[in-house]
């Protein structure tokens, strides 16, 4: 089984837009066995909130729930636990480097990367667009299950 963890600052946006979205096209494709999905904050601001009502609303708009998602903080052993660690800008880059003491096994990975325009996940948090942040996270969630088919993520 391959385990993912999606990253951002407060775990109530953008990467637990990325989960519900990549678990919604596992479970479509018949592939929720094979993976396990999660994601976490690399700050503490939010610990135990649940998902942003507006990327709550967003998935729901999209046929996907998020029901009791509540927002956790990324840990060091998350490194070990986890086959890949997915961040949305990088920032969060950053300090998923400084939790985990480096990426020693290339782990590390920023979700747009697995589209055709690498980059940072567009913030709604700050941008008020929850609808751009639909449009990255699915379109980079596409692009990684393609890679992790393909056996190159």
């Amino acid at each position: 089984m391959t385990r993912i963890l999606f990253v951002c600052h407060g775990n109530i946006c953008r990467s637990p837009m990325a989960e519900f979205v990549m678990k919604d096209m596992l479970a479509k494709a018949g592939l929720e066995k094979r993976f396990s999905v999660a994601s976490a904050a690399t700050s503490a601001e939010e610990l135990g909130n649940p998902v942003y009502p507006p990327a709550r609303r967003t998935l729901a708009a999209h046929g996907i729930g998020c029901a009791g998602k509540t927002a956790r903080q990324m840990t060091r052993r998350d490194y070990s636990a986890y086959d890949l660690l997915v961040g949305m800008d990088s920032a969060n880059m950053r300090n998923m480097r400084r939790i985990c003491g480096g990426d020693p096994e290339d782990k590390l990975r920023l979700l747009l990367d697995y589209t055709d325009r690498p980059g940072d996940v567009a913030d709604p948090w700050y941008t008020g667009d929850f609808d751009a942040t639909w449009r990255d996270v699915e379109e980079g969630c596409r692009g990684l299950l393609a890679a992790l088919l393909a056996g190159g993520a």
